[in-house]
């Protein structure tokens, strides 16, 4: 089968080296890739945004099955322009990917699902915004409704901060049409997790659990960023506790957006947070979540590729997807000044050296540059240990990473060292 990949980043390069070991692959082209992907599949320098393109590339090179990685395709309808063009592909369409990109309609899916979460009150005026942060407690939570590139929340006890935050999004337009209405939510005290499940528009079928890195510095300071690293299992997320996400998040988030006329196939991704009265969704995305794929695909033993298929086709029968009892730790190299400003184009050092120590290094923000692999993003590479448990998987990790080197680099210590304390 000819498979194309959507995307550039760590995630994309974690599902080029996923599919990579089907035995019913025949040739993997990804659009635009990076400089890690291009030793694994065919690089083509078409961008994640340019759908007609895409389309023709497909048609052209009978691609057998498209599968998209960032969320920014899906919500400017990518999934719905290869479906009219009898291009099989695998993700939800734009009405579908509202779930991500509008989290004023996921709190609508999930108030009429039962489906628990924060309570929230949505503006659109920055005034009235402020004053509604006298209806909650803090630590407040701001949120940019649509799509910020995992930068449109802001968690703060700082009144002023909140305030900041309020008149950036609405006034200022620092997220563009993302956030021209906000969302103030009640804050969610507990550990998080991060489910993904495949759905073929009717079932689900849960994969592995991990647990992301939003903050930037060690010790979750700092602020937010697209995430800093990601490990799994996570020891709080027992056969129960993920019985009970699929029951009463998953499975009924699937049946309410058909409902709606969205009939959802693809990655269906909750970013939870384990309150003492349960879990509580956070939010939604509507694709494999970034890092989380990085540690939650090697860990899988079943044929991706197939999976996919069945998703797209005859409908996902087998009971569950299998996972290996190992552990998998990935590691963020940033740029210098990441999510703020940071330089590119900066000669990268050590790749190989890191691969030799036994971890796989996933290229997020890197592109070639007089021969060399240079940065050419905010989070430059994933690096990811494996091992028969965390602390074996984390420090492979962190064995690779020091390896590594670039100027201004940047990297959390602390990854997973929670869950290693034993929570």
């Amino acid at each position: 089968m000819n498979v194309l990949i959507v995307g550039g980043g760590g995630r994309e390069h974690a599902l080029a080296w996923k599919l990579k070991q089907s035995p019913h692959l025949t040739h993997l082209f990804c659009a635009p890739g990076n400089a890690g992907i291009a030793g694994t599949a065919t690089c083509i320098p078409i961008k994640s945004d340019e759908i007609t393109e895409l389309a023709n590339f497909a048609h052209e090179m009978k691609v057998d099955v498209t599968i998209v990685g960032p969320e920014a395709p899906l919500s400017e309808g990518i999934v719905d322009v290869f479906q009219r063009e009898g291009l099989p592909v695998f993700g939800p369409t734009r009405a579908a990917a509202q779930l991500e990109a509008s989290k004023s309609f996921a709190k609508t899916i999930m108030r009429r699902a039962g489906i628990p979460t924060a309570e929230a009150r949505r503006y659109t005026d920055a005034s009235e915004a402020i004053k509604g942060l006298d209806e909650f407690k803090p630590p407040w939570v701001i949120k940019a409704d649509g799509l910020a590139a995992g930068k449109g929340v802001t968690v703060t006890s700082d009144r002023a901060e909140a305030e900041g935050a309020i008149r950036a999004s609405l006034e200022k337009r620092v997220f563009g049409e993302a956030g021209r209405l906000v969302l103030l939510e009640e804050h969610l005290a507990g550990e998080e997790l991060s489910v993904m499940a495949v759905s073929d528009g009717r079932k689900v079928l849960v994969l592995a659990p991990a647990q992301d890195h939003k903050r930037v510095f060690d010790g979750d300071e700092g602020p937010n960023t697209g995430g800093m690293g990601a490990y799994s299992p996570v020891p709080q997320a027992g056969a129960d506790l993920l019985e009970e996400i699929r029951t009463r998040v998953l499975q009924p988030a699937i049946e309410g957006m058909a409902e709606q006329d969205a009939v959802f196939r693809g990655i269906l991704y909750a970013g939870l947070m384990l309150t003492p009265d349960g879990p509580r969704v956070v939010e939604f995305n509507c694709r494999f979540g970034d890092p989380e794929a990085q540690v939650v695909l090697p860990r899988l033993q079943d044929d991706l590729l197939i999976l996919v298929m069945e998703a797209l086709g005859s409908g996902l029968q087998r009971p569950r997807v299998r996972f290996s009892d190992d552990a998998a730790v990935c590691v963020v190299a940033a740029s210098g000044g990441y999510p703020g400003e940071y330089r590119s184009g900066l000669p990268i050092s050590g790749l190989a050296e890191a691969e030799k120590a036994g971890a796989l290094v996933f290229h997020a923000g890197t592109k070639k540059g007089d021969g060399n692999v240079v940065t050419s993003g905010g989070r430059v590479l994933n690096v990811v240990g494996t091992g028969s448990d965390l602390k074996e998987a984390a420090a492979k990790a962190y064995a690779a990473i020091d390896m590594i080197n670039f100027e201004g680099v940047h990297y959390r210590r602390d990854i997973g060292a929670r869950a290693l304390k034993g929570g």
